[in-house]
């Protein structure tokens, strides 16, 4: 909580003069979604900055526009709120709904927005998927899941890009996080993400 709101107080130069959102991030899109994607946490001067998740940064820019590309929103570009963006059948949300120092959320953070991710789980239809944007969100995912009652296959699911398991009747898919240090990398592609957001879309018609 605190460093949220430090980074609205202290942005950098070119957010300077701009009135920063500093508070929780809810989550963005369709509520009757049959897709959720889950992501680890606002970025400091991203969604911090501009109320929406995975706006205002480059991950978001990776991202949104793959879900254009989906078919799941109307837009590649998610800039603002009020921008006219919509998501049709997909839902995105975090792990931590708080900007976190160095984008790496403490085991506690996890713990307090444990609930908030259960709720919007129990959103979801029968049949639905989630999809978990790198290995914390999809640990989160694992443990929110648990906490609802479902039972976790033994042994305990591990992180890899483009696995899926499923759990009770939902389906899990692993991605890896949109950030530039996968993107910029080339351990994320375009075609990749593709893939899993094509196979997430299939999988719950």
């Amino acid at each position: 909580m605190a460093w949220r709101e430090l980074s609205a107080k202290d942005p950098p130069r070119r957010f300077r003069g701009q009135r920063y959102w500093a508070r929780p991030l809810p989550a963005f899109g369709d509520t009757r979604a049959r897709i959720l994607i889950v992501g680890l946490a606002p970025a400091a001067h991203g969604g911090n900055r501009t109320g929406r998740i995975f706006t205002g940064d480059e991950s978001g820019n990776f991202l949104f526009r793959a879900l254009y590309e989906a078919g799941l929103a109307n837009q590649p570009e998610s800039r603002r709120l009020g921008d006219g963006l919509v998501l049709s059948g997909a839902l995105v949300t975090a792990a931590v709904r708080c900007a976190p120092p160095g984008n790496r959320p403490l085991p506690g953070e996890f713990d307090n927005c444990r609930g908030y991710l259960e709720r919007e789980l129990a959103l979801l239809p029968r049949g639905a998927t989630i999809v978990a944007l790198g290995s914390l969100a999809f640990d989160a995912c694992l443990k929110a899941l648990a906490a609802s009652g479902e039972n976790i296959p033994r042994p305990k699911p591990r992180f890899a890009h483009g696995k899926s398991w499923r759990i009770g009747d939902r389906l899990l898919l692993a991605s890896y996080h949109p950030s530039q240090q996968n993107t910029f990398t080339g351990r994320l592609t375009r075609p990749m993400l593709a893939r899993v957001l094509r196979r997430a879309s299939t999988e719950t018609k």
